[in-house]
């Protein structure tokens, strides 16, 4: 059966006003980010000019990648030379890897004396996952390290990426309580399993499974106390792991945890507390992040000799006209609110400065005393300032940014969002086979990096996740769309690279199919196909596996049509996989049918007893009633 593709984006639905606005401009449009919940619509003439007087970061790369910036514009252009161009990476000691975390494919959410996180009670609350499911069991990683293991020996993978459970080791979150020792041996097995098979482990210590009890005694990371029980976790970690592991994230993706966790409400622990929430728990995820650093460094650096780093995610924002200062402005705000947030601080020491104005102007406009956005004192600034050996990248997507004036005197509702002062726009008719956050703008890539470049100072970088989605009706192990989306990012990761840029690694996002947060099962990043109807959550691969494999034996790309060779011939090897799926899945058919047929036989006889034998007596009491009254009736 041919599979279809859920219509994730109303391309159908976008407004006349943009219409008539594509017919005026070269038949191009925009509509509103799905996030954007001003639900206005804009459309601006793309057609990009050479003259650009103001001088900023975003005009000096437009400059240094115009060669092939202009091409973007139109989505037309993926197919033009400058967009195919590949470069092949020889140096050695570039890492191809593979990731996940805890929470997403562990399962044995209550085995082996782990404790609650806040994703376990957030998940179990009915209408906050999609079709409410629940990690409770996911892909069974926490029972198939060997199996997965496996898998990451056939891809020859030289990295894989995961998270420490911090309820797993720790199940209070309050180290002076209890130290699991089941959770301890779990990671040492899987940790000595990678190594056996030449496998570097990179450790991330908190990807969002804070435990329950840590929200429920001190409101989770709105609370300065979690510095340094965190700091106790990390360096339990440290002494238990650190003679084996020599590369650690502090934190996955604290811009999710900060916002979709305490100011939308979208992910555990579900606050909203808009406009202070999302600040104070960045604030504190900060400090904490420096607090680790200052103690591997301290205690463990001399004698383990590894790398503590943050990974940071951050779309690309692309000004809708680059002749347009405001719209050049509202871009870079939009970077810097996103990964500038965290990365500014780590590495300068302070907020970025267009995010105190911003929100310190609107602050004093709704007539409050002091910035919503907390501040640093000046130890503060000296004791977080270059706590970072290396920085993680996840990235995805990208968004066209404009200019937006939000209400902000006394009656106004404050936010993140809102703070910005910026619309998020997408072209319509960019790839979404997927999330519905997640477009396909693979030039994006290349602009981000350089800008961590040039506002970093040219960091070490490890691309720490990067990877798309799909959506599907039905099973299709034949994912050519992941494949262009990684042949195409891949690639301008490569030109980075060429351009100078310090990138030392990269993961695939991800290695498995797993839970997806809010949206549950109903998504797949995995490079493998994750049966979650089977108990027993078998593998298959998909054709990105062995497209990906190629990838990392030739170390990057040689030439376009050995890369397209590839492809090929990874669709064609996937036909087989799809058939022992289909095969699976009627012998699992076939064995609940017999189940059905054989249970009421047997372990379900209670049933029978309790509910279909008085059913057929009250039914035949019945009927002998009736029949009773039609014999009466026909002797009178």
């Amino acid at each position: 059966m041919q599979c279809k593709h859920f219509p994730l984006a109303n391309h159908s639905a976008i407004s006349k006003q943009l219409k008539q606005c594509s017919e005026l401009h070269n038949k191009t449009s925009f509509h509103t980010d799905s996030r954007d919940s001003s639900g206005e619509g804009w459309c601006y003439n793309r057609r990009r000019t050479i003259e650009i007087a103001p001088i900023d970061i975003f005009s000096f790369l437009r400059g240094l990648l115009f060669q092939e910036s202009s091409a973007p514009r139109d989505s037309s252009s993926a197919h033009t030379p400058a967009a195919n161009e590949f470069f092949i990476r020889y140096t050695a000691g570039f890492s191809w890897g593979a990731g996940s975390s805890a929470y997403q494919t562990e399962g044995a959410w209550d085995k082996d004396g782990k404790g609650l996180s806040i994703w376990d009670v957030f998940s179990h609350k009915k209408g906050k996952i999609q079709q409410n499911d629940t990690g409770d069991s996911s892909c069974e990683g926490y029972h198939k390290v060997k199996d997965d293991v496996s898998l990451m020996k056939e891809l020859k993978l030289n990295h894989y990426r995961f998270s420490i459970s911090w309820p797993r080791l720790i199940p209070t979150g309050i180290k002076s309580d209890h130290i699991n020792e089941k959770g301890i041996q779990y990671y040492d097995g899987l940790i000595d399993q990678l190594l056996e098979s030449k496998i570097t482990p990179v450790v991330t210590l908190y990807h969002w499974d804070l435990p329950q009890v840590l929200q429920e005694k001190y409101g989770g990371w709105q609370n300065i106390s979690l510095v340094n029980h965190f700091n106790e976790f990390a360096n339990l970690c440290f002494e238990r792991f650190g003679n084996r592991v020599k590369y650690w994230m502090t934190f996955n993706n604290p811009w999710s945890v900060a916002v979709e966790g305490y100011e939308t409400g979208e992910h555990a622990p579900g606050l909203r507390l808009r406009g202070t929430g999302a600040y104070r728990a960045a604030h504190h995820i900060i400090k904490a992040h420096a607090k680790v650093w200052h103690t591997y460094d301290t205690q463990w650096r001399a004698k383990q000799k590894g790398l503590v780093g943050i990974s940071l995610s951050g779309d690309w924002g692309e000004p809708v006209d680059m002749s347009n200062q405001k719209d050049i402005e509202a871009a870079e705000r939009y970077v810097q609110f996103y990964l500038g947030w965290f990365a500014t601080p780590i590495f300068h020491g302070d907020y970025p400065q267009v995010m105190k104005d911003f929100i310190g102007r609107k602050s004093v406009q709704q007539g409050l005393g002091t910035s919503r956005l907390p501040t640093f004192s000046t130890q503060e600034k000296s004791y977080i300032k270059g706590t970072c050996d290396f920085l993680g990248i996840g990235h995805f997507t990208t968004r066209y940014i404009t200019q937006k004036n939000n209400p902000s005197g006394r009656s106004s509702s404050s936010s993140y969002f809102t703070d910005r002062d910026l619309a998020e726009l997408v072209d319509p008719r960019w790839p979404d086979p997927g999330s519905e956050w997640l477009y396909s703008v693979p030039w994006g890539f290349r602009r981000l990096l350089n800008f961590v470049k040039i506002q970093y100072g040219n960091p070490m970088i490890y691309v720490t996740e990067n990877g798309v989605s799909e959506k599907m009706l039905c099973t299709e192990l034949c994912d050519d769309w992941r494949i262009q989306y990684y042949k195409d990012y891949i690639n301008e990761m490569l030109k980075a690279i060429k351009d100078g840029v310090n990138v030392k690694g990269y993961t695939a996002w991800s290695l498995l199919d797993k839970f997806e947060w809010d949206e549950g099962y109903s998504e797949r990043f995995g490079l493998y196909y994750v049966d979650f109807r089977n108990k027993n959550k078998p593998r298959y691969p998909k054709a990105s596996v062995q497209f990906y494999k190629r990838v990392i034996s030739s170390n990057g790309f040689p030439n376009q049509r050995e890369v397209e060779n590839w492809r090929r011939k990874a669709i064609e090897t996937c036909s087989s996989s799809n058939q022992l799926l289909a095969a699976e899945e009627q012998r699992s058919t076939a064995a609940n049918i017999l189940r059905l047929i054989h249970d009421p036989l047997t372990s379900h006889m209670e049933m029978v007893t309790e509910i279909v034998v008085p059913t057929v007596c009250t039914l035949s009491i019945l009927l002998s009633a009736v029949f009773l009254m039609f014999l009466l009736r026909r002797r009178n």
